[in-house]
């Protein structure tokens, strides 16, 4: 993935300690590359993912809506940033409680994912098991079930059967 295309996770974006500096140097790469730059979005993705991990949902969403506007305007809505602002959207919907927001960028990202990345691709792996969970937590069980049971045959051929990605999707086919 580009350096702009940080998918929710990095240990180093969370918490309140990285966003004063996150926010010194989003000010300093827009002043000196201006705001469309794929390396100041990539920054604000950074900076959206700093605020969600430090609890302030408030300031993390509409700044990840800003980035992903940006990101389909300038780089294109197939651009493998573009689908991780994305998805990091969707996932900070999820955590806010916002499941029917969440779940369009779900299937959208999916289906993006399966055209650029292809069906097998890790992240598209990712992709479905992405929209699965989004569909167990909206209780859609009708197409919650199908889907995490391909995501859970994908997994456990890819990854193993012990993998922890394997297990929390066999969690979420029992769930739904």
């Amino acid at each position: 993935m580009g350096a702009g295309g940080r998918v929710l996770g990095a240990r180093a974006l969370r918490g309140a300690k990285a966003i004063p500096r996150l926010e010194q140097a989003l000010a300093k790469r827009e002043q000196v590359l201006g705001t469309d730059h794929r390396r100041v979005l990539g920054y604000r993705n950074y900076l959206a993912i700093a605020y969600l991990g430090a609890g302030r949902a408030a300031e993390a969403i509409p700044l990840f809506e800003q980035v992903l506007a940006d990101a389909e305007r300038v780089l294109g809505t197939d651009h493998r940033d573009t689908l991780a602002f994305r998805i990091n959207l969707a996932i900070a919907y999820q955590q806010a409680g916002r499941t029917a927001e969440a779940i369009p960028l779900c299937e959208q990202d999916l289906a993006s994912c399966e055209r650029v990345l292809g069906p097998k691709h890790r992240r598209t792996l990712a992709s479905r098991a992405g929209l699965a969970t989004a569909y167990v937590a909206a209780e859609r069980a009708a197409e919650a079930i199908p889907l995490c049971e391909q995501v859970l045959a994908d997994f456990e051929r890819v990854l193993g059967t012990k993998h922890r990605d394997t297990l929390s999707t066999r969690n979420n086919l029992a769930l739904a």
